[in-house]
């Protein structure tokens, strides 16, 4: 397949590749969502990583024009859309 067939993310025909993971690691998929689910498993956590990586690049330029964030700033901010100043494990700022 053309890699560069211009389908944006999640979109366009299915394509079998070959992937290697751990034992543990599709073992935990499999348990959650059973052995047909496997490749709609992966395809979301690649679009989301995909998504993540894409604002990591977006927020390094950002910092690259105007500098770090205060951390003050953000804890405000926070505090002002959750109610909480301490970040949760695996949430972004």
């Amino acid at each position: 397949m053309n890699e560069s067939s211009g389908f944006p993310l999640g979109d366009g025909p299915s394509s079998g590749i070959s992937v290697t993971l751990t034992a543990g690691t599709l073992q935990a998929i499999r348990e959650r969502v059973g052995k047909r689910g496997v490749s709609a498993y992966l395809e979301m956590a690649a679009q989301r990583q995909i998504e993540r990586d894409n604002l990591n690049e977006l927020l390094a330029d950002f910092e690259k024009i105007n500098g770090p964030a205060d951390p003050r700033a953000v804890s405000d901010k926070r505090t002002r859309l959750t109610g909480n100043s301490t970040p949760e494990s695996g949430t972004a700022a």
